[in-house]
């Protein structure tokens, strides 16, 4: 790949593009995201930036693009499973109508109270339910309880790639037919195509075989319709169709 970037990484905090060009990636930003980001998301962003973990963050591309998504289905009820500083959850926050909701989990709330006085100060908190903990006993106890059966709209999962199957077992479940999961991470750094003697990081190694498992397993699920798009570390959209 070719890069621009101090010790061969791109300058944006937070890079995972998959363009063969650093280059064409911030021109991508600088032409067509940058200049349509709202204030808020900017803020949120470079506050993130400032974050010893901040490569966990949602790419700023990633994130006007699930903004626009949200807007053409016209979603409604949400749910985000792994939410950080929770920049791709005000993007969600902002698509939504005034009485729109999202149901956030995630295992680190300190976490998610940085970008919290952000979403608060944008007047969009009252939309989001936060949960700290792990989310698979929440959509147990969801699915158990009965009235939960396909009331999502649009459900987006950045967490613990070792349980990404174990969440779409049960979000199958919880999503409308005509709804829409979407899986992140799964390009995972170019990982998924290196060969098996290829020399990556310690965690890029120890998830990429869940990571092949859930790909695998989404193309030959019946029960939706997928499209993997390049758009940050790779994102797969599902489509429940029954």
């Amino acid at each position: 790949m070719a890069t621009n970037g101090e010790n061969g990484r791109h300058q944006e905090v937070g890079h995972k593009s998959l363009l063969q060009s650093d280059a064409l990636y911030q021109y991508i930003l600088e032409t067509s995201v940058y200049p349509r980001e709202p204030e808020a998301m900017k803020e949120l962003r470079e506050i993130t930036a400032k974050h010893p973990w901040n490569l966990m963050t949602t790419s700023a591309d990633e994130g006007q693009f699930l903004n626009m998504l949200l807007k053409l289905i016209n979603a409604k009820n949400t749910m985000e499973i792994g939410v950080f500083t929770g920049y791709s959850l005000l993007a969600t926050a902002m698509a939504l109508p005034d009485d729109g909701k999202i149901l956030a989990m995630d295992i680190n709330r300190e976490n998610y109270e940085i970008g919290l006085p952000v979403i608060e100060k944008a007047g969009l908190a009252h939309k989001i339910e936060f949960r700290e903990g792990p989310a698979l006993p929440v959509l147990d106890q969801m699915i158990e309880d009965g009235k939960y059966h396909g009331t999502y709209d649009f459900i987006f999962v950045d967490a613990d790639k070792d349980n990404y199957l174990n969440y779409h077992k049960r979000l199958i479940d919880l999503v409308k037919v005509g709804g829409l999961i979407g899986y992140d991470n799964t390009l995972w750094n170019g990982s998924v195509v290196a060969p098996p003697d290829a020399p990556l990081r310690k965690y890029v190694r120890y998830y990429r075989d869940f990571v092949l498992e859930l790909n695998k397993a989404l193309a030959a699920d019946p029960r939706i319709e997928i499209c993997q798009l390049p758009v940050g570390d790779g994102i797969t959209l599902c489509r429940r169709i029954s």
